[in-house]
């Protein structure tokens, strides 16, 4: 009976194994068929080793509008986001006080300039003295000569004499006064000129300080901030507009010190801006500040940024962003990314087994490769993956791979 028993056990379990043969023969065999699937098989490819940092995107160049007077404001040009270009006259300061002082200086000019003509006449009155005192000197030291002689002869008497000589003394003495006096103009002359470039320096600095009441764009760019309005007052100093050049952006990065070695002026970095989407976008290293911040222990490297098709404008000042540098050279495993099936927060590629059968797998990938991703767990080498077409394969799909020149897979 015992014999029996153990027989009748050993049927039902060959039977039972017998049926889930045919059953999954039969389901090999019913599986919907896709035709020309593109099938790639895995393996280790040397791919560059980066560092992310992340960091702000900066205007290359960025000016700080103030003003350089004391003054209300009478009209505000702009507003956020106008373009303006160099020379643009963007805030007017209340310019009465810079007026009052440019007359003061116009009416100190003028005076000057009278009293530079009061004092050459008085020169041209003095040349003419004083070459009629040397005409009379000449005739009085002639007449003296002449009286000497007569003396000397005794044909005169001396009193005469020392009256002729007097009239000498006296003539040379109009001469010397007359000399003199033209100096003393002289001196006038040129301290009235000194005033004069005075009064000229004072005009000018007026008219300087007029102009800082009306406030020009220094730069071509964009407004991105105003700070003041019409009535406020500005001071000197006190910043007005910010002005952001909007042809040339940087994405200043924070790179460990660890790293910093690694990274060298024109190096060629993957940039991508999170306001942009997953696009990445081409970067030099242009310049790497030697002083690192003593608190995050990091430095400062500024990255030019080539926007998509040179349109500067999808690209603002204080954009988040990420930097990849290429740091060396390793071994990994990347498929395509459109070999990668997501579903909600699973990620899964179609393997293909040997006997032709799609099957979904788990897999974790890692850092994108241009239009590769890695894999970091979940395949092995030498299997095989489907890696187009994956929307019309299924699990346990049966595989046909294209051949060369096919069409896309359907089912």
């Amino acid at each position: 009976m015992k014999y029996l028993l153990t027989f009748a056990v050993v049927i039902l379990a060959l039977a039972g194994a017998s049926s889930c043969a045919r059953k999954q023969e039969q389901a090999t065999t019913t599986a919907a068929m896709v035709q020309g699937a593109k099938i790639e098989t895995v393996a280790q490819q040397s791919v560059d080793e980066s560092y992310e940092a992340v960091g702000t995107v900066r205007a290359k160049n960025s000016s700080i509008v103030s003003s350089k007077v004391l003054g209300n404001i009478v009209a505000m040009k702009v507003r956020e986001g106008d373009t303006v270009h160099a020379g643009q006259i963007l805030v007017e300061i209340d310019s009465r006080e810079a007026r009052i002082q440019a007359q003061k200086s116009g009416a100190g000019l003028v005076e000057m300039n009278g009293a530079l003509a009061e004092v050459g006449r008085s020169i041209k009155g003095a040349e003419s003295g004083q070459t009629a005192a040397e005409a009379n000197r000449r005739l009085a030291a002639s007449t003296l000569s002449r009286y000497q002689q007569l003396l000397d002869r005794q044909s005169i008497s001396p009193q005469e004499f020392d009256e002729v000589r007097a009239r000498h003394e006296v003539a040379d003495a109009e001469a010397e006064r007359a000399g003199r006096l033209l100096q003393s103009l002289e001196a006038k002359r040129r301290q009235a000129l000194a005033r004069i470039d005075q009064a000229k320096a004072d005009v000018a600095g007026s008219q300087v300080y007029s102009s800082f009441t009306r406030i020009a764009a220094p730069i071509n760019g964009v407004v991105v901030s105003r700070q003041a309005d019409v009535g406020y007052m500005a001071a000197p100093g006190a910043p007005l507009l910010t002005i952001e050049s909007g042809t040339d952006y940087r994405l200043e990065a924070a790179v460990q010190e660890s790293q910093i070695n690694k990274i060298h002026l024109r190096d060629q970095v993957r940039v991508q801006i999170d306001a942009l989407g997953q696009q990445e976008l081409a970067g030099t290293v242009v310049e790497i500040v030697p002083a690192s911040d003593p608190a995050s222990r990091t430095y400062l490297v500024k990255i030019s940024i080539a926007p998509p098709g040179g349109n500067q404008q999808i690209i603002r000042s204080g954009l988040y962003g990420k930097a990849r540098f290429v740091t060396g050279q390793m071994q990994a495993i990347t498929i395509p990314q459109k070999a990668v099936v997501e579903r909600g927060q699973l990620t899964s590629v179609y393997v293909v087994d040997q006997s032709g059968i799609a099957r979904m797998r788990l897999v974790k990938t890692g850092k994108p490769y241009s239009d590769r991703v890695e894999v970091l767990s979940g395949l092995r080498e030498g299997e095989q993956i489907v890696v187009d077409s994956v929307a019309v394969v299924n699990d346990g799909s049966r595989v046909r791979e294209a051949a060369p020149g096919l069409p896309p897979a359907t089912k």
